[in-house]
């Protein structure tokens, strides 16, 4: 098996629902990270990728047909370029990294981009199509943007819950209270926010100009939901999004998940250049990190924020590595009731090395590209430490959980 290495990682900034990115196509923003990579890596020819991963959760809007082909046509990379789209839910950008990596490692592909890309914007409603071909009556309407939709009646009940009730079930299970988890969120706002003042994100972000009906474009150079200014007393005034209150807390029944413990909707891409040893002489480049092991797992669908508990340990065996070799975990930041249920899964784990960057809370959790984003941070902290070993991980709705694990 062949080393695979992480040349360089780009993502535009993340864009709130409705927000600044709003006007821009799915397939527009992975194109610009696949430019972004390729202005970024002049040393490379672009006829020497040999093919385009991307992940993406949706897939019934503007990004269908598979948007991996389209953003590398819509980026300009040769019509020899292939491209794939995967779907692991919220953890699509990571399976496509992984794929990626996959390929590279047994000989397939020298030189692949792999990423993820979703505009939660832009996620059109659907319209089911009637069995009969005279249909009489009403019909439904569905969103796209996130969760359920046309749920097939044999699925279990208890399985197809709101994201959010699966995360007060976490509440539930380990006594998570509503204040550890708004402390978490806010612990996570202020950490994005210092981030974005030392400018530890510069290195990854790649703007965004954005058109404009009249004049100039505008355009989006930081993620658009980080909020220097939360505290602990609005965090507080917000009322729980599934549950109504109960005073005596999760144990009985009262809700603990709210706007502000929750990632926002969002959009974005993200983008990464992998390659095995030759490809990395010809382009005569220092990797970032080096990707060693992946893990998968599954678990009971309600309990899915729970799943990277064992997905983690899965990537980190197979790597030789355990928790007490970590320089970071990038653990994507759903709701803060699912993390927390992890950290209480995770004894021997030191939470200090937890997202030092903030996470989904505060950046937002574009569902195809968050992965992509978990990995290219990772792998950029790794190399501004200059050694170390780190892991990116999501848990995935229906029960599942997917982790990498990357080395310098």
């Amino acid at each position: 098996m062949k080393h695979v290495y992480i040349v360089d990682a780009v993502r535009t900034p993340f864009g709130k629902y409705n927000g600044s990115l709003a006007a821009v196509r799915p397939d527009d923003l992975a194109a610009h990270v696949i430019s972004e990579l390729m202005l970024r890596t002049p040393e490379l020819d672009p006829v020497r990728i040999e093919d385009v991963y991307f992940g993406n959760a949706n897939g019934a809007g503007e990004e269908n047909r598979d948007v991996a082909r389209m953003a590398a046509l819509l980026a300009g990379l040769p019509t020899t370029v292939p491209g794939v789209t995967v779907n692991r839910l919220c953890a699509s950008g990571l399976e496509a990294v992984i794929q990626a990596a996959r390929a590279v490692a047994v000989g397939d592909a020298s030189i692949v981009v792999a990423g993820g890309v979703e505009s939660m914007t832009r996620a059109p409603y659907v319209l089911p199509k009637s069995d009969r071909p005279f249909p009489a009556g009403h019909t439904e309407l569905y969103s796209t943007t996130l969760g359920w939709r046309m749920v097939n009646p044999r699925m279990d009940p208890q399985w197809t819950v709101p994201l959010g009730e699966s995360a007060e079930l976490i509440a539930e299970k380990h006594k998570i209270s509503r204040e550890q988890q708004d402390e978490f969120a806010l612990h996570s706002h202020h950490k994005a926010a210092e981030a974005q003042q030392l400018g530890l994100f510069d290195v990854e972000l790649a703007p965004v100009p954005v058109p404009q009906r009249k004049g100039d474009p505008v355009v989006v150079t930081a993620d658009e939901c980080v909020r220097a200014d939360a505290s602990r007393e609005a965090m507080a005034r917000l009322k729980p999004s599934f549950r109504k209150a109960n005073p005596a807390g999760p144990e009985a029944g009262g809700g603990t998940v709210t706007a502000g413990n929750a990632s926002p909707l969002n959009d974005g891409a993200a983008a990464l250049l992998l390659t095995d040893e030759a490809g990395l002489a010809a382009l005569g480049r220092e990797p970032l990190a080096r990707i060693s092991a992946g893990g998968v797992s599954a678990t009971d669908p309600h309990y899915f924020g729970l799943a990277p508990v064992e997905a983690v340990h899965r990537a980190l065996t197979k790597a030789g590595k355990g928790f007490g070799d970590l320089s970071v975990l990038e653990l994507n930041e759903a709701f803060a009731a699912q993390v927390l249920g992890c950290l209480a899964e995770w004894p021997e784990f030191d939470p200090a090395v937890l997202n030092p960057q903030g996470g989904a809370i505060a950046l937002g959790h574009p569902l195809g590209a968050s992965g992509a984003r978990l990995a290219g941070t990772v792998a950029h902290q790794l190399a501004r430490r200059g050694s170390g070993v780190g892991v990116a991980t999501l848990c995935v709705g229906v029960g599942q959980g997917l982790a990498l694990t990357l080395e310098r």
